[in-house]
């Protein structure tokens, strides 16, 4: 996410940092640094002026100049005024009081509306709601039957539309449908087009009328840059979007999209979509994207990551495991499941605080498949020896190596990572427990 701009961004604030004073020549020289590389990642023209010019009238300021750390004082001028392109502050979802309350997604085809409508439903439901998924695309080939396979996937009732029923049709029976049986949230999939034409705006139109809806949220694909974002201005002018939901964002280098729609547009970015997996939606914080942006990482987004895959009880379980020094194995397979349910390892990485650097200064990178080959490795065990790893002598790692489809030294380096884990886990409880594991778990 944000990698291309991230590493620009990250030599130019290393060359400030560097500087044993600061003068308004030199920075003006990495104003002009930060102009290109904001323009190269496909930001707007004006956002681009506006935000330069904000940080010249504040960087070249007193405080600043004369400050004893005047390139710390630099870069969090850059953080503060990147909070304010991304939005300011998080704008959660306007639900109203009244239930339900309806929400129309809308957006070119391709965008990813059909999923992130599932992705939001399961959002939504984690919070206590009980939505309710309607299709209203009659014109795309199986979007209605894409919608029921992902709402079979998460456990959310989705309308079972008649094929004889237009859209205008199908939203006001699954409206009324929706009001008998209590569902307090109407999640409303509405059909795109490659682009934006007049007939699409009328039907929007209608639906809107019908539904009274609370939001209506933008799809956006964001690796199509300022692409998403006229698209996005010219749905705000035709139905009046509320807000924005960005797709696609771990597969956006540059970051385009994500720094200058909520400028062009003045609707706030709502939600984005960081994978395919129906959970990869996150509500979007300007503050946190703009630390990861700049290489400080998102320890918040970690730890809410963590504390929805963390079961208390077993939590607890382990931490007593660990005092005791009985942490086997088992657990160590337990603990390497809930690190798969966070999202891929450079997602969790990037949002730690100056790891991203230490891995390219080693110059080893993440490899997911290593995670698949360790529990595949500790699956072959037998409980036995999952329970007491001290009793795996030389016939019983080429078994299990055989078993997995592994090497002899591959399970040798597990066991070695793991007795690695152990110990780190277990210094680590003497100052308090640690959220998942230790650095030890991950393999590299």
């Amino acid at each position: 996410m944000f990698e291309s701009l991230s590493d620009r961004l990250g030599i130019i604030i290393k060359k400030i940092k560097g500087c044993g004073s600061l003068s308004e020549a030199n920075i003006q020289e990495a104003l002009k640094d930060v102009r290109m590389a904001l323009l190269e990642a496909d930001v707007n023209f004006t956002v681009v002026k506006d935000f330069t010019e904000r940080v010249r009238n504040k960087a070249v300021g007193k405080d600043v100049l004369e400050s004893l750390t005047p390139g710390q004082q630099f870069i969090k001028i850059v953080r503060d005024e990147l909070v304010e392109v991304l939005g300011g502050n998080s704008c959660g979802l306007e639900l109203g009081a009244k239930p339900p309350a309806a929400i129309m997604l809308v957006g070119l085809q391709g965008s990813g509306k059909t999923t992130t409508t599932a992705k939001l439903a399961r959002y939504l439901k984690s919070k206590g709601r009980t939505p309710y998924l309607v299709s209203a695309d009659i014109y795309r080939p199986a979007a209605m039957l894409q919608l029921k396979r992902l709402a079979g996937e998460i456990n959310v009732d989705v309308f079972d539309a008649e094929s004889s029923l237009n859209p205008q049709d199908i939203t006001r029976e699954a409206k009324r449908i929706a009001d008998i049986k209590g569902y307090d949230t109407v999640l409303v999939d509405t059909a795109g087009r490659l682009h934006i034409d007049n007939e699409l705006m009328e039907e929007l139109k209608e639906l809107k009328a019908i539904l009274k809806p609370k939001e209506i949220l933008f799809v956006a694909d964001s690796m199509t840059g300022q692409d998403a974002v006229n698209t996005a201005r010219g749905f705000d002018e035709a139905v009046g979007i509320t807000g924005i939901i960005l797709t696609k964002l771990d597969g956006d280098t540059r970051g385009g999209a994500a720094l200058s729609i909520k400028n062009v547009t003045g609707k706030p970015i709502k939600f984005i979509g960081v994978g395919e997996r129906i959970d990869a939606l996150e509500p979007f914080y300007p503050d946190r994207m703009a630390s990861r942006i700049l290489g400080m990482g998102d320890v918040l987004t970690l730890i809410e990551k963590a504390q929805e895959v963390i079961d208390e009880k077993k939590a607890k379980e382990l931490e007593k495991k660990i005092r005791k020094d009985t942490f086997t194995l088992e657990d160590f397979r337990e603990q390497l499941r809930q690190i798969k349910k966070m999202g891929s390892l450079e997602s969790i990485i990037a949002m730690i605080p100056g790891f991203k650097e230490m891995q390219k200064k080693s110059g080893v990178m993440p490899d997911e498949r290593e995670l698949f080959k360790t529990e595949a490795i500790i699956n072959s065990m037998t409980k036995k020896e999952r329970l007491n790893h001290t009793i795996l002598n030389a016939n019983r790692r080429k078994r299990i190596a055989n078993g997995s489809g592994t090497s002899v030294q591959d399970v040798n380096k597990l066991v070695k990572q793991y007795l690695q884990t152990r110990e780190m886990m277990k210094r680590f409880s003497k100052g308090g427990m640690p959220l998942i594991g230790g650095r030890g778990l991950l393999p590299f």
